[in-house]
C-alpha cells in the first residue's frame, strides 16, 4: 500500500483512477448528440475497479480497487443507467471502518503478520460480469462470484452456482457457446502446487459437470478460449512464490516471478466431457486475454491473443493505480495455430504489430470463425508508458485492416462491446472529467458515433463489459 500523493496525477487519464466513483440510481440519460439506433434495445452491463484508496492510503495495485457496476439500459423510451458498489463483505467492512482490512492482489493485509492468515485476500468483485437469466453475476479470479439484481444492482451475495464447494475459486472470463448457451469456466486452486479446476454450466449458470487437472507450480492464468470442441488454456511461465505471501513480508503481485524456461505449457480438454485431449509446450509469453478460438476445416486449432514478450505488463497495472505511469509494455495480436489431438503447435504468426487488449469477437462467434475481432489500443504516436488506452478498433481478417476510433486527446474509451451492428464504449473525458456512453456504426468506426449519451458522474476505467438483449 502507498500513502495518496493528490499531486502525482499528471496525465489526463489520472481522473479516472484517483478517485472514488460516486454510485447513481435510475438516471434518464440525456443525449448529446445523434440518436440511439432503433434497434439498439437492451442492457450494458460494465465491471471495474472503483474505489483504490481509503483513508488517505492507496491500493498496491489496479487489480485491488472494489468493483461496482454500471448497468446502461437502452428502451423505447430512451435510455437510464444505474451505478453501483458491489457489496461484497470486504467493501461493507472497510466502508464501515474506513480504511483498508485485507490484502489483495497487489496489497498485503495491514496490522499485525496475524492478519495475513486472517484476512488476506478480498474478494474485490470486480474485473467481468456473466448475465444470466435470473441475475447478474459479478466476477473476480479468486473466489465464488457475487450475484445481483439484474435491474437495480442490488447485491444478493456470494454464488455457487450449485457446485462451488470446498473454496474452489470461478474466474472472470467464462466462455458462453452461442448455440447451445452453455456456459464454461475454471479457476486455480492453491497449494504446493496448482490444480486448475474447469466448470460445464447450464445456461442458468448452474454447474452441471466439473473436472480437476494437475499443473506445476503456481501459475497466473486469467483467461482461456473455447475453439469448437475444445477448451483451450495456454499457461504462460508466471510462477507465484508463495514463502513471501505466507510469511506476510510480500504480496502476491510482487512474487509473481517470469520464468520464459519453463515456456508455454498448453491443456487441450473436450468441452463435453471436461477430459483431458492434449497436453505440450511451446516458447514463452504472457497474455492476459484471447480473442476468439475456433478449429478449421483441416482440424486445426486456431486461437488469437494479445500477446507480451515478458511480463513487464504486470508493473505497468501496477502503476496505473498510482495515476502515473512510466513502464513501457507492448502487446501484439498474434495467432496461435496447433494440432489439438497433440498439443503441437505448427506456427505462431503476428496478424497485428500494434498494441491490442481487450481483443473480443461478436457473442454470436464466440468458439467458432469471426471475420471481425474488435480490441482496445493505442494511437499511433502515443507514448505507451505515459498513458492507457485511448482507441478502439475492429480488425477485418477478410482484408487484413484495422479500423480504428478514437475519441479525441484525453478521451479513453473502454473496452468495446460489439452488438449486432453497433459498437458501444464508455468514454472517460479528462477534459471536463466526465464519463458518456459512445454508440458507433460498426462499420464506420472511423467516423463520429452515432450516439453520446451524457452519464451523471465519473465511471472509472473498467476492465469488462457485457451485453444482455431485451426480452
Amino acid at each position: 500500500m502507498q500513502i495518496l500523493d493528490k499531486n502525482l496525477s499528471k496525465k489526463a487519464w489520472a481522473g479516472g483512477v484517483i478517485e472514488p466513483a460516486k454510485e447513481f440510481g435510475l438516471t434518464q440519460l440525456p443525449i448529446i448528440s445523434g440518436q440511439i439506433p432503433q434497434g439498439l434495445r437492451g442492457t450494458l452491463y460494465r465491471n471495474g475497479p472503483a474505489r483504490l484508496e481509503r483513508g488517505g492510503v492507496r491500493a498496491g495495485h489496479w487489480f485491488d480497487g472494489d468493483g461496482a457496476i454500471l448497468a446502461v439500459n437502452f428502451t423505447n423510451a430512451g435510455a437510464n443507467a444505474v451505478y453501483r458498489y458491489v457489496q461484497t463483505t470486504g467493501y461493507q467492512q472497510e466502508s464501515t471502518t474506513g480504511k483498508f482490512l485485507y490484502g489483495n492482489y497487489g496489497m498485503t493485509a495491514p496490522g499485525p503478520v496475524w492478519n495475513q492468515w486472517r484476512k488476506p485476500v478480498k474478494n474485490a468483485a470486480n474485473t467481468s460480469v456473466l448475465a444470466l437469466p435470473d441475475k447478474l453475476l459479478a466476477l473476480w479470479e479468486g473466489g465464488k462470484p457475487y450475484a445481483l439484481d439484474l435491474q437495480t444492482l442490488e447485491t444478493w451475495g456470494e454464488d455457487d452456482l450449485g457446485g462451488l464447494t470446498d473454496g474452489l475459486p470461478y474466474s472472470a472470463h467464462c466462455k458462453q457457446d452461442p448455440q447451445t448457451k452453455e456456459i464454461f469456466n475454471f479457476g486455480i486452486s492453491v497449494g504446493l502446487n496448482g490444480k486448475l479446476n474447469v466448470y460445464k454450466s447450464d445456461p442458468t449458470g448452474k454447474i452441471v459437470r466439473k473436472a480437476a487437472f494437475p499443473i506445476d507450480g503456481l501459475p497466473l492464468l486469467h483467461d482461456f478460449v473455447l475453439a469448437g470442441q475444445y477448451l483451450v488454456f495456454f499457461i504462460p511461465p508466471v510462477r507465484l512464490n508463495m514463502f513471501p505471501v505466507l510469511l506476510g513480508t510480500g504480496n502476491y503481485s510482487d512474487s509473481m516471478q517470469w520464468q520464459p524456461e519453463l515456456g508455454t505449457q498448453i491443456l487441450v480438454i473436450d468441452r463435453d466431457t471436461l477430459s483431458l485431449v492434449s497436453r505440450g509446450e511451446t516458447e514463452p509469453w504472457y497474455q492476459w486475454h484471447f480473442a476468439n478460438g475456433y478449429v478449421d476445416s483441416n482440424g486445426a486449432a486456431i486461437v488469437d491473443i494479445a500477446r507480451y514478450e515478458d511480463f513487464q505488463t504486470n508493473q505497468y497495472l501496477k502503476e496505473v493505480a498510482t495515476g502515473k505511469t512510466q513502464t513501457s509494455a507492448k502487446s501484439s495480436f498474434s495467432r496461435v495455430i496447433f494440432n489439438p489431438q497433440t498439443a503441437k503447435v505448427t506456427a505462431i504468426e503476428q496478424i497485428l504489430d500494434r498494441h491490442c487488449e481487450f481483443p473480443n469477437v461478436p457473442a454470436p462467434n464466440v468458439g467458432q470463425a469471426s471475420r471481425y475481432t474488435y480490441m482496445s489500443g493505442f494511437r499511433q504516436g502515443t507514448d505507451i508508458s505515459q498513458e492507457i488506452l485511448n482507441t478502439i478498433a475492429r480488425f477485418d481478417h477478410k482484408t487484413d485492416t484495422l479500423t480504428e476510433a478514437y475519441p479525441g486527446e484525453n478521451r479513453y474509451p473502454s473496452e468495446p462491446i460489439p452488438v449486432e451492428d453497433w459498437v458501444l464504449t464508455v468514454v472517460y473525458d479528462g477534459n471536463s472529467h466526465s464519463s458518456e456512453v459512445w454508440v458507433y456504426d460498426s462499420d464506420r468506426l472511423d467516423q463520429e458515433p452515432v450516439c453520446q449519451l451524457q452519464l451523471p458522474s465519473v465511471i472509472p476505467h473498467s476492465f469488462h463489459g457485457t451485453w444482455k438483449p431485451m426480452k
